[in-house]
């Protein structure tokens, strides 16, 4: 069994290893870890998979114009909208 306190250190680094900013010592530990930690494999891959999701549709625009406008000024972000 994998040490919990383990899996949370390595975790921790996440961010960095998938920005590609991780250590290349951290980085060989966390991807050995990967390898026989099936719990913290799946949390890596819905991650990536997370990302992939977000950049495929991240230039769609999911609000009509007049409900973002009528949002930033409820928000008093007024000044965020585009003109």
């Amino acid at each position: 069994m994998m040490d919990r306190n383990h899996c949370k250190e390595l975790l921790a680094t996440l961010s960095d290893y998938m920005d590609g900013e991780l250590s290349d010592e951290l980085c060989t530990q966390l991807e050995m870890h990967l390898r026989s930690c099936e719990n913290c494999r799946i949390v890596v891959n819905t991650l990536q998979k997370t990302i992939e999701l977000y950049q495929a549709t991240a230039h769609e625009e999911t609000l009509p114009t007049p409900v973002r406008e009528r949002l930033f000024r409820n928000l008093h972000l007024e000044d965020f909208l585009e003109t």
